[in-house]
Formats: structure tokens, sequence, C-alpha cells
């Protein structure tokens, strides 16, 4: 039996030796949210892991690339499925993916059980992915919610809102956005006497805006996808009028292009993440009209690309940057390629990547105010830029405490 084995061993090996020799495609798993609250974002995110693609003829050293493409709906068993299906089934050399905070730390869970795999991030954000038991085989080149959030305080007491309740979903990605916003808010004298949590899906916020308290300045809120419609639709219809603070999904252009009345009022909504649509960056400006020629509205696309388009697109970059500086070997278990993943530097739209020991994105975010364009387009401009973040949002490490439904806390 053992020599049977080492037979069959020797023969798989022989097999993925000789795809490669023979310049055999190389295929990659793409995941991500077709289904759920996050549906728009995910075909976006899509487009962004496509286009890394498109840019170079869909070619890494002389291999073709081939995308094998999966969906979930945000739900972390669903994630798992389709990436053992991928991974089980398809035989994927590689993955990206998958969207959501909570998809992302299941996934990582799981491509410990495949070392022969290399994982890489599609847009998932939660702090928990890298931060908490990271795996050795998942890698990922965008930096997270918490660091998205940096500078967002600040500028919430530069504004004059010393008060801020919290509206944010219930799981791993916002906790994460949370903690970024609260580190640097509390620390500096802001004060959140009420989170409310509310359940990924939500369609009723009713109960949600009875307890808005009249005392806050604002709302710091963080939902995404129809979630964040829903909720916007709903407080309108209610005549709330506190200011807010969006969570960086929540100004993405998959929620800022619905329409609605209190789309308008989100004008002067301040928020920070990895992109902001007015960044002047010859880089972001490259990627935005390669997008844009690529995916016009007319065929369904938005204005500018999303966060969740931009982010896989990093993702998928890295991942074939990483192939190119390998000649497309990945021979050995894969460790010459995941040698040149942890050791790059990647060019993205808006500044250099490095990855930090746990395989985590050190990079840039921006404070973003959304406005109108000239065509009636809401969009997001730079209030500040923020470079070399890491996972630690500066602290030291035994500083440091992981975002939960209770921590932060400063009411």
């Amino acid at each position: 039996m053992n020599m049977k084995r080492t037979l069959l061993a020797i023969a798989a090996t022989a097999a993925v030796t000789g795809a490669w020799a023979q310049g055999g495609p190389i295929k990659i798993g793409l995941l991500a949210t077709l289904e759920g609250p996050f549906a728009a974002g995910g075909a976006d995110g899509m487009r962004g892991a496509e286009l890394a693609v498109k840019e170079r003829g869909g070619m890494v050293a002389g291999r073709k690339i081939e995308l094998v493409k999966a969906s979930s709906d945000a739900k972390p068993d669903v994630a798992v499925n389709a990436t053992r299906k991928l991974v089980e089934q398809d035989k994927v050399e590689i993955m990206v993916g998958p969207l959501s905070g909570g998809e992302g730390i299941a996934v990582k869970d799981y491509s410990k059980t495949q070392p022969q795999v290399t994982f890489i991030n599609g847009a998932s954000g939660a702090q928990g992915t890298t931060l908490d038991s990271p795996s050795p085989n998942f890698y990922r080149f965008n930096t997270e919610g918490a660091q998205w959030m940096v500078g967002l305080g600040q500028a919430a007491l530069d504004k004059g809102y010393k008060r801020v309740m919290v509206i944010a979903e219930d799981y791993a990605f916002p906790y994460s956005q949370v903690q970024g916003f609260m580190s640097e808010f509390c620390a500096k004298g802001g004060k959140v006497p009420v989170k409310a949590w509310v359940p990924l899906g939500g369609k009723d916020y009713s109960s949600v805006i009875a307890r808005i308290p009249k005392d806050v300045d604002a709302l710091l809120v963080v939902l995404g996808g129809a979630d964040a419609v829903n909720f916007l639709t709903q407080y309108e219809n209610s005549g709330g009028d506190k200011p807010m603070l969006g969570g960086s999904i929540t100004v993405s252009q998959d929620v800022l292009n619905y329409r609605g009345k209190r789309r308008d009022s989100l004008v002067g909504t301040l928020s920070a993440g990895p992109v902001a649509d007015s960044y002047d960056g010859a880089g972001w400006k490259a990627f935005v009209a390669d997008y844009q020629k690529t995916y016009p509205v007319s065929a369904g696309a938005f204005p500018s690309p999303s966060l969740f388009a931009y982010v896989y697109y990093t993702n998928m970059k890295a991942a074939l940057d990483g192939l190119d500086a390998v000649k497309g070997d990945l021979s050995g278990g894969q460790a010459k390629y995941r040698e040149a993943l942890q050791k790059m530097v990647l060019k993205t739209p808006t500044g250099d990547v490095r990855l930090d020991g746990n395989r985590q994105a050190i990079g840039t975010t921006f404070v973003t105010e959304v406005v109108k364009d000239a065509q009636g387009n809401l969009t997001t401009k730079v209030a500040k830029k923020v470079d070399n973040i890491d996972q630690l949002l500066g602290m030291k490490k035994e500083d440091f405490k992981m975002g939960t439904r209770d921590v932060p806390n400063c009411p």
C-alpha cells in the first residue's frame, strides 16, 4: 500500500512538472459574493480581477491564465464550500477570494488543510484573517478594515462630532472598521454611547432608528451594499437628519450609485478607505481610465471602480506578478512562488504595498468626503492620505486589542 501511494505521488508530481515544462495553463480560482447584500460589489470585484488578467493579455511567462469562477452569498460556510469545489474538484493551483470578512476567516482556516494551493485574498477585510492564527499559505495584499479607518476619528473630531452612535453589521469586518475608528476617536476624547449591531442582510431598521439618541452629533454607519441602501431609505423616510460618517463599504460606488432622495444627503459625508474616486495619482487615474474603457456604465459598471474592483484587482495583480517573478514555476510545493509573494513590493494604483510577517499588507488609506461631480454622480474626494499603515495601527503589540462587539468601548 505504501509503495502504491509513493508511485501515485511520483506520477502526480511528474504530471504537474510536465504541465509546467510544456507551458500548460495555470488555473486560478476566483471567488466573489455574487448573491446576497454584496452582489453588486462582488460583480465589480470580478471586473477588477479580470482587468488584472486582461492587462497581461491573459498570459504570464508564456502560460495561459485560466480563471475558474465561483460565487458565494457572504456566508462563511457557503464560501468554504465554493472554495472546496474549486480546490478539490476543479484543481486550481491558486485561489483569489473571498469578498466578505467572515468568509475570509473561514477560507483562511480551510487553506491550512490545502498546503499545495496558494490562497490570496479577494476583498475580505476582517482583522482576524491574518492577525489571529494566520495561515502559512494565505496572503492578503489589501489593507484590512481597521487600517482603512485610520484618520477618520480625528476628522470626525475636527468636524465637531464628539459623540457618535455606531450602526454596523454584526460580523467580523464591521468589528474591524469600528475598532479602527474608535481606537483613534476615543483616544482623542470622543465618546460612543451606543453601538447597534444589526444582522447581515437585514431588511427592517426601524428599531435601530428609534434608538438613536438626540444628543449624539453624528452616526457612524458601517453597512454595505443592499443593507446600506435599505437603512438610508428608511432613515430618510423616518425624518432622520443626523450627519453621517461612513464605513469604507458604505461610500463605495455600489452604494453611492443607488437611486433615492437620501443619496443626495450623503454629500459631505466623511469616510475612510483604501480608495478615493478623485485621487489624482497617475497610477490611479490610469486604472480608472482602463476600468471605464473596459467596463462602461452602459454595460452595468459604475462611473468609477468600486472599492471591491480595486481590491480584487490588487490581489489578482499580486498573484500574477508573483507568477511572473518565478516564470510561472509552481513546482516544489510552490515554495519559490510564495517566497516571491512574501518579498514583493507590489505596485498598486494607489502606491506600493508590502507584506508583514503574517502576509498582511502594509499600505495607504484615504480620508474622504462624498461630493457630487459635474455629471451628478456621487463620488469621493481626498481629504487626507495616510501611508504605510500597519495592522497594529502604529500601536505597540501589548497595547493593541482586536475589534469585537465590545472592544473598544468608550461610553
